[in-house]
């Protein structure tokens, strides 16, 4: 079984077509074609599907490349601890949320392409909740309480969440002083959000009553700025405005618990020298900071 077709494969199964991996691996359509033709041949199987949309993955498909995957970053991880001082190649797939990817993180990015010339930064922004195995990412940076799983973390920093509502929401309904009275007002939120609040050394997780809800938190800022209702937000996007004084914080001794910052890699023998790169120069960055945070993990 050749090496490269392996590589191929994940390449058109993680762009979702033919061209789009020609493009990333800098080779012709014929050639990818020609690679994934002889490794079904190998195999015995179909592992996609040809559509004049791209390429999807069979059922076969989806489980060998999962293997396929692994192989090659074990083998990527073996050739940089033979050569842990050579220059970084290869390609880093990164997936981050999507108010703090645009505000920090790209920046930091930015500064490991630099660093690193021979390195092809991949960078997927959303607030969605990323399957970092089924599409393809050797990393994910979350923010908040992590939940149980299998996948391998790293944290970088710590973060408490803040509330916030706008001066002229306040006047207009008045200041919460318990978490009975915040049951009373209305709250911008992402849908089916939960603050994970806490009432002394009690957990005090509150549902909000939102007549707002948008998935990315610029627009709840926008929405808690226009005097909506209260919402729960990062002092990266909230910092400015709090010192602008068109923001205010509420139930402060109720904060949601420490959370943080982190790199989550996949499950595995070996963490990629890309991955240990990109986190070194997020602690760089980020390792002695606080900032507050999203309330939900995302």
């Amino acid at each position: 079984m050749n090496l490269e077709d392996l590589r191929t494969f994940v390449e058109v199964a993680d762009t979702g077509g033919v061209a789009q991996a020609a493009r990333r691996l800098g080779q012709s359509k014929s050639i990818v074609s020609r690679r994934l033709a002889q490794l079904e041949e190998v195999l015995g199987v179909q592992l996609l599907s040809r559509t004049t949309r791209g390429s999807a993955l069979t059922e076969a498909g989806a489980t060998f490349r999962e293997h396929a995957a692994r192989v090659l970053s074990e083998l990527e991880a073996a050739s940089d601890a033979l050569s842990p001082e050579g220059p970084l190649r290869g390609y880093l797939r990164v997936a981050a949320p999507l108010s703090f990817g645009v505000t920090q993180l790209s920046r930091v990015l930015a500064e490991l392409a630099r660093r690193h010339p021979l390195l092809n930064v991949d960078t997927s922004y959303s607030d969605r909740f990323v399957d970092l195995v089924g599409e393809g990412f050797d990393c994910g940076i979350r923010l908040g309480l992590l939940p149980d799983s299998s996948m391998l973390a790293r944290r970088i920093c710590a973060f408490r969440g803040m509330l916030v509502a706008s001066p002229e929401y306040l006047e207009a309904h008045g200041t919460p002083l318990t978490l009975a009275d915040l049951a009373d007002h209305q709250t911008v939120t992402k849908k089916g959000e939960v603050w994970p609040l806490r009432d002394g050394d009690q957990a005090a997780p509150f549902r909000p009553r939102s007549r707002f809800h948008a998935d990315n938190g610029e627009a709840i800022l926008a929405a808690a700025l226009a005097g909506i209702g209260i919402a729960a937000l990062p002092d990266f996007l909230t910092q400015p405005h709090i010192a602008a004084g068109k923001l205010v914080t509420v139930l402060t001794e109720y904060a949601a618990p420490e959370a943080g910052m982190y790199v989550v890699r996949p499950p595995g023998a070996f963490r990629s020298r890309k991955v240990s790169v990109l986190t070194d120069i997020l602690i760089e960055y980020f390792g002695d900071t606080r900032m507050a945070l999203p309330a939900v993990t995302r």
